[in-house]
């Protein structure tokens, strides 16, 4: 630390970076600096440490020599998902906690190293699930954690986009990436299901993986972020899993980024309790985050509904307050020594379920853990 502030240091500098951890940091201004900027394209890293780095902030090309620099105390992992693996453990040997954006890692092999590394580090880790800072995200976590739902038995985790392909990045690219949908942004509502259902036994999953529209020319029509190149599309345009828990209890999954169905839900959950059940609506279809709670009550079905606000995070009118939150929590359990909200034995287990979904299409097979 250098005058009571946290030294951080970035490795990746593009969309991510720059539309959530780079703006959200900058307004922690009280609880670090960011130093380093680490990118393999120089300019972009040039430039992110011009505009958000302090006056001595270094750029560089290659992690490994920014993480020579022992006044660095944080890293924040930005990369595309089949580097997260590389990038963490590195950063573990050398002294640093660690910031991580989801997934994880592509599978769990990787994950499995990154849990290793962490744990023989000593220091803090946390992964990017930046949607449980959401206030209806944590206003249903209270009454989960409260009882107010009875027994989850039941929930779907919703991911999907009628067409909102993003045509930017190496998104579209499989070997760097890892999959499409499933693991960009389904990685989001596993989570909060997983969460809220606090339950972290799975046993078997299966699921499916299509490659539908990311081929065809006239499915491009519509896309939220411009037409995608279907000749350079790798990966798949949506997937669907089922996810049996110990308990018996049972999770849907289903991610798109391109699919002909009405409704664009995203980073939301359905929970289906013993005593009530409970919705949160976000996504493309709807102007405003709504979480609604339903229940019999004086002889009749009633719905509650609280709205806050919010839409695709961090693009397209999308707020920076979940972000914002997510970096002053992170920041604070290293300052105070206490647990991130987002523990990494969590985030593990999504990365293993995801990876069985895929597992389970390439089989055809159930998928035992």
């Amino acid at each position: 630390m250098r005058d009571g502030k946290l030294q951080i240091g970035l490795v990746g500098c593009g969309g991510i970076a720059n539309n959530k951890h780079l703006p959200a940091l900058s307004k922690m201004k009280e609880l670090c600096e960011i130093i380093g900027f680490c990118d393999i394209i120089e300019e972009r890293a040039a430039k992110a440490a011009k505009e958000y780095g302090t006056e001595d902030a270094k750029v560089y090309t290659d992690y490994k020599e920014m993480y020579k620099d022992g006044n660095i105390d944080v890293i924040h992992v930005l990369t595309p998902n089949v580097l997260h693996c590389a990038a963490t453990t590195a950063a573990f040997e050398a002294g640093k906690h660690v910031m991580c954006e989801k997934p994880m890692a592509h599978n769990t092999e990787d994950a499995e190293k990154m849990l290793d590394a962490w744990k023989k580090s000593g220091k803090k880790f946390t992964i990017g699930y930046q949607n449980r800072f959401r206030p209806e995200v944590q206003n249903l976590k209270k009454a989960c954690e409260a009882g107010d739902l009875g027994d989850i038995y039941y929930g779907k985790a919703h991911a999907v986009r009628r067409r909102a392909v993003p045509t930017w990045g190496v998104f579209p690219n499989k070997a760097l990436q890892g999959g499409g949908p499933l693991i960009d942004i389904g990685t989001h509502a596993l989570d909060l299901t997983l969460w809220m259902m606090d339950n972290y036994e799975p046993v078997s999953v299966s699921g499916q993986v299509f490659y539908k529209l990311g081929h065809l020319p006239q499915a491009v029509e519509g896309n939220m972020f411009g037409p995608w190149d279907p000749e350079t599309y790798e990966v798949e345009d949506s997937a669907m899993g089922f996810i049996k828990m110990k308990n018996g209890a049972l999770i849907n999954l289903e991610a798109a980024w391109a699919i002909n169905m009405m409704e664009s839900r995203e980073a939301s959950t359905t929970l289906c309790g013993t005593v009530a059940g409970a919705e949160i609506h976000s996504g493309m279809s709807y102007k405003e985050d709504e979480l609604y709670y339903n229940r019999g009550r004086n002889g009749q079905l009633m719905n509650e509904l609280i709205a806050p606000g919010g839409n695709i995070a961090y693009f397209e009118g999308g707020s920076g307050e979940p972000g914002e939150m997510e970096a002053k929590q992170w920041l604070e359990a290293i300052i105070n020594d206490t647990e991130p909200l987002v523990k990494p034995e969590q985030a593990f287990k999504v990365t293993q379920i995801l990876e069985a979904i895929y597992r389970s299409a390439e089989t055809g097979e159930e998928v035992i853990l």
